[in-house]
């Protein structure tokens, strides 16, 4: 049985692609399965800068330019992860044939249960060759209005080369917004809404992923949510029995508070709850 091949695209940079791509594929590697992480952004190679990654032997333009093996080429990096990325120099993007980029696919299938593929950013024949190559496409955008509509233009790149699109990420969401309208227009389903989260900038620069460095953070579990709906599974008991514990221990609270009598006149049940921090002096 061969490895299932998820490329990651967005329609302009900026909008959290590597780090949708990067935690994926350490939440679906917490699951136990072998996954590959690949930088497949021959002009502008970043997974080096938010990963920390035990070099290769070689790397992924060495491999398209013909000096070496795919497996050669791949590292490590913190979360059970093994990453191939790509050379940073402008000679390396000369030497490099983006044709090859199958090869180095097909050869990964065959020794990994999951393939993640990081494109570049915007529209390039780089971008285009994974799109067409993936068993499944996940869309990256944040719900403002010019990143979706670039995000369009790749859905339609995307269709045009044969791809399936498995659906869109919504990333940096605020409690404001409406996920389901910002979607509306692109007809596809909303796979994950990642909310904001400052741990992801705190992850980024020590290296690791944030379902790793901060695995109880709202962002951390967003994605890990959607990790295992890539695979068709729940995420493990107990990051969903901690979810559930907590809304239990929030209710109890609320029904204990609402049972003392004297409460008329007295700070907000939300105020007594929280120690003060919310719904004090009529406010929320």
């Amino acid at each position: 049985m061969t490895g299932h091949v998820f490329a990651v695209a967005s329609g302009k940079g900026g909008v959290g692609k590597t780090t949708t791509a990067v935690n994926a594929a350490a939440a679906m590697a917490e699951s136990g399965r072998s996954v590959v992480l690949v930088d497949y952004d021959l002009g502008m190679a970043n997974l080096g800068a938010v990963l920390t990654v035990e070099p290769a032997a070689a790397t992924l333009h060495d491999v398209l330019a013909g000096d070496a093996e795919t497996l050669d080429a791949v590292g490590s990096a913190p979360g059970d992860l093994d990453v191939m990325v790509g050379g940073t120099d402008i000679e390396d993007f000369g030497r490099a044939d983006p044709s090859k980029l199958r090869d180095v696919a097909a050869d990964l299938r065959e020794a990994y249960d999951v393939v993640v593929v990081d494109t570049g950013g915007g529209l390039s024949h780089d971008t285009t060759v994974p799109l067409g190559l993936a068993d499944d496409v996940l869309l990256v955008s944040t719900p403002q209005g010019a990143a979706l509509e670039n995000t369009a233009k790749t859905l339609a790149l995307a269709e045009r080369v044969g791809g399936e699109v498995a659906g869109l990420v919504l990333t940096r969401v605020s409690g404001s917004v409406d996920t389901e309208d910002s979607v509306a227009d692109l007809d596809v389903p909303l796979l994950g809404s990642i909310p904001e989260d400052g741990g992801v900038a705190d992850s980024e620069e020590a290296g690791e992923p944030l379902v790793v460095f901060a695995e109880e953070s709202p962002a951390a579990q967003s994605y890990r949510e959607l990790g295992y709906e890539l695979l068709g599974e729940s995420p493990p008991l107990s990051f969903q029995n901690d979810d559930e514990e907590a809304s239990a221990a929030a209710g109890a609270a609320l029904a204990e508070v609402a049972d003392e009598p004297g409460t008329r006149g007295s700070p907000s049940l939300l105020s007594r709850v929280t120690g003060g921090l919310l719904g004090s002096n009529g406010k929320d």
